[in-house]
């Protein structure tokens, strides 16, 4: 189960798309908006980086297309750059987007935000599910 790391005893753990707790997504690379592993979001988060993926050749080219190259490694920013098998933290309207053009990446919906529910309805979601 993972709790905000300011969360208090007393609040509910974040939840994912299946009403579940939410799972991390990956360490390797870090991911998250938080950089903790998990889809985590919050008021900062103006991209609601929410959903679990496993990148693809595809997607990554799309994404590199629509401006926003997650393929090169950023060191000062503690970004070593992603490649295909990756798991990734993207953002919600990004990820319908690509779906949209017939590329989104697959994903972890144990490990996919229950937010990203506001952005990209659940069926979309269950049709590209891995693991």
């Amino acid at each position: 189960m993972i709790q905000s790391a300011d969360a208090s005893p007393t609040e509910k753990p974040e939840r994912n798309v299946l009403g579940g707790p939410l799972v991390e997504c990956s360490r390797d690379p870090l991911t998250g908006f938080f950089r903790d592993g998990c889809c985590r979001t919050g008021p900062d988060d103006v991209g609601t980086h929410t959903v679990c993926a496993m990148m693809t050749a595809e997607f990554l080219e799309f994404s590199r297309s629509r401006g926003n190259d997650l393929l090169t490694p950023h060191p000062e920013w503690n970004f070593p750059g992603l490649k295909p098998g990756d798991r990734w933290c993207l953002c919600a309207s990004r990820w319908l987007e690509a779906d949209e053009a017939g590329c989104a990446p697959g994903v972890v919906l144990a490990a996919t935000h229950e937010r990203t529910l506001d952005v990209v309805p659940i069926e979309r979601l269950r049709a590209r599910a891995i693991v």
